[in-house]
């Protein structure tokens, strides 16, 4: 994953919110009494990236399933 050096914020500015995200995991800023942003540590952001990535594989492994005639035709 990149991470855009632009967009990331000091623990001193942030250190509100992140003794939230430590404390509960996860923290929703509200912009006009609607969620707008999620903040998490970005540990429980790479394991929420690998499920989504095995999730594809999931999805793959099926669809190679399903149509592996189609596909061994489509080898030859």
């Amino acid at each position: 994953m990149n991470v855009n050096t632009d967009t990331l914020v000091s623990m001193t500015e942030a250190s509100q919110m992140a003794r939230l995200v430590d404390e509960k995991g996860v923290a929703v800023i509200m912009k006009n009494n609607t969620p707008r942003y999620v903040v998490m540590e970005f540990k429980q952001l790479e394991e929420e990236q690998l499920a989504s990535d095995e999730d594809v594989l999931t999805l793959s492994k099926r669809y190679m399933d399903k149509n592996r005639r189609a596909y061994l035709e489509l080898a030859k």
